[in-house]
This record gives C-alpha cells, sequence and structure tokens, in this order.
C-alpha cells in the first residue's frame, strides 16, 4: 500500500472512466460475445460485457490504453458484474475465475506497457467488484418484506472467489465501487480479508458508495456519513462515491466524506444525469468545470469518470486534477 500511498499524498490520481460506454460504440452482436471459448454455450450472452476479456481482448486492452493516454493513473478490470451471483443470469457461475483472471491481465499488460514508455508516471490496475445484482438488506418482494435474494455467506463467497481471482491476473487494488447496500460492501470486505489471510498477499482497497436520488442516501437508506461510519473500521485506502449523479450533484455528499474520512477520498461521477433516453449528454468540458470546484476546496485525491464518460472526458479531469493539491485527510469531526 506504501507506493500508492505516497504517490496520494503528493498528487490527485486519475481513474478511467466508462467501460460500458466505450463498448456500445462498437456495436457488437452476439458472436463478439461468445468467441470460440462461447460458441455453444445455450443461452443468450449478448451484453455480457465482461466476457469481452476473453472473446475480444483487442477492445478491451484498446479501451485500457486509451484511457491511460488520455492522463488515467489507474484502469478498473473490466469485472463489475464477475461474481458468480451476477453471472448466474447468463448461466456462467463456472466461468467466473477465468473472466477476472482474464480481465485482470488484459488491464495489467496495457498498465505495465505503459509505464514503460512513461517510468515518472507509473499506472496502476484497479480490480473492480461491482455490488452484484441482489442486495442482503432489501426485499425484492413487496408482499413481504423480510424476504432476501441472497444472505450475507453467500456473498461472502461469491466476492472472496472474485477478489482471489482479481489477485492471480495481477491487480494493483481492489475496488469495492457502486456501493447501494452497505451490507453487501460487508460481505465483500470480509471476503477480501478472508482472501488475505489465505494467500499471504495484500494490495489496498478502495470502496466507493453510490447516492441513489436527491435524498441523499443510498438505497440501502445510509446517508453519506452513516455509510463512513459503517465502513471507517476498516483498513481502507479510500472511501467515496461514484455513479447515479453529476459531478454538481455528488459535491455536498463528497464534503461530508472530506470532513470525516480518515482515508483518502475518492470521486468517479457520471458525466450528468441521463436524458429521457438514458444518454449522458454532459460535453467533458463541462463536466470538468464541475469537478474542477471538488479540485480547488481540496475535496479529492482520486478522480475519475462513471457513466457516459470517455477518454475524452478523462483527459479534461487530468489536465486540471494536474493544477491542484490533494485532499489532506483530516482530523474526524464530531459526530
Amino acid at each position: 500500500m506504501s507506493a500508492i500511498s505516497e504517490i496520494l499524498k503528493e498528487r490527485i490520481l486519475v481513474l478511467d472512466g466508462a467501460m460500458g460506454t466505450m463498448i456500445q460504440r462498437h456495436k457488437l452482436e452476439e458472436e463478439d460475445f461468445r468467441g470460440e471459448r462461447f460458441k455453444d454455450h445455450p443461452h443468450e450472452l449478448k451484453g455480457n460485457n465482461d466476457l469481452l476479456a476473453i472473446t475480444r481482448p483487442d477492445i478491451i486492452k484498446d479501451i485500457h490504453r486509451a484511457y491511460y493516454e488520455a492522463g488515467a493513473d489507474i484502469a478498473e478490470t473490466n469485472t463489475f458484474s464477475s461474481t458468480t451471483i451476477a453471472q448466474a443470469d447468463y448461466h456462467l457461475e463456472d466461468a467466473v475465475h477465468e473472466i477476472n483472471v482474464a480481465a485482470a491481465r488484459c488491464a495489467r499488460e496495457v498498465a505495465d506497457e505503459m509505464t514503460a514508455l512513461e517510468p515518472h508516471k507509473p499506472r496502476f490496475v484497479a480490480g473492480s467488484i461491482g455490488p452484484t445484482n441482489r442486495s442482503a438488506s432489501i426485499s425484492p418482494d413487496v408482499n413481504n418484506p423480510g424476504f432476501r435474494s441472497v444472505n450475507f455467506d453467500d456473498l461472502v463467497k461469491a466476492y472472496g472467489e472474485q477478489a482471489e481471482s482479481l489477485l492471480e491476473g495481477g491487480v494493483d487494488i481492489l475496488l469495492v465501487e457502486t456501493v447501494f447496500d452497505t451490507l453487501n460492501a460487508k460481505a465483500a470486505l470480509f471476503g477480501i480479508e478472508q482472501v488475505f489471510e489465505k494467500t499471504g498477499q495484500r494490495v489496498p482497497v478502495m470502496v466507493s458508495g453510490t447516492i441513489t436520488d436527491a435524498s441523499g442516501r443510498t438505497l440501502s437508506g445510509q446517508t453519506t456519513q452513516a455509510f463512513l461510519i459503517s465502513l471507517e473500521h476498516m483498513p481502507l485506502l479510500s472511501i467515496g462515491l461514484n455513479c447515479a449523479l453529476g459531478a454538481k450533484e455528488l459535491r455536498p455528499y463528497l464534503q461530508v466524506l472530506d470532513k470525516n474520512a480518515p482515508f483518502f477520498v475518492s470521486a468517479h461521477p457520471n458525466a450528468g444525469l441521463p436524458n429521457e433516453f438514458g444518454q449522458y449528454d454532459e460535453t467533458p468540458e463541462d463536466m470538468g468545470r464541475q469537478i474542477e470546484e471538488f479540485l480547488k476546496e481540496g475535496l479529492v485525491n482520486v478522480v475519475g469518470g462513471c457513466c457516459g464518460t470517455t477518454p475524452d472526458h478523462i483527459r479534461v479531469i487530468a489536465n486540471l486534477a494536474a493544477n491542484y493539491k490533494p485532499r489532506t485527510i483530516k482530523q474526524p469531526a464530531s459526530v
């Protein structure tokens, strides 16, 4: 952890932008997702972006390269849905290890290539661990509020399997992101800790939650401060917020983390709010102006983009971030 921690004290690190947004530009068909490896799979696979690390690694590597060239210091692996729980939708639970290792190696290869070209700017790989499509805290059945579609132990197992595979693939960081349910995040962190103890290998862990609407709460009902308090006992590299909101809307919640977090703080907002067609219209320049407010206030140590962002967005963000000092970890305010 020390190498990344030391860099974070010196400058703001830039995270990459959206993977899905870039994949959509390729207008891929079913055959792209199947490749040779899954050509006889009995279920439809189109839209399962995580498979592309195996079937179209050329596309995934090109996306990583584009973000690194735009100024990103950290690229996330293409593994947002690479747990057995999420892959069950495609009946691909047995392929989870292979998907995670392949995705980590795609990013690792490009990161090492870019670091060799620019040794003064080392590139890092963050293993992306998404929230899964199930909640340990909320019932999916409005008529049965006590029902749960997944339990804590199932999540621990699934997250642990993913984390171990990402480590095998060579990631520098594990990023538990887009947390809408803090109990899911706790399961992920517990699973990760079990893997660290099992393998004897430790890497820094980042956590990033998501504020789901104007109420300023996560989907499981926590305020930003409650989210922080629930996780601050863990030895995290950083805590932050991503997705759901644009930079302008995210700012007041980052201010809460800035005042109270005993870790570094990250932010990777969407390119504004989606329009009526679900598209993100915010230009790199517009997003850059809003993110510059984070930088002026000294709110962040890591900054990047989520849904709708592209290398053009990251280039603007990286150029801005180079002009500002990183956030200094403060003594937490009394609560």
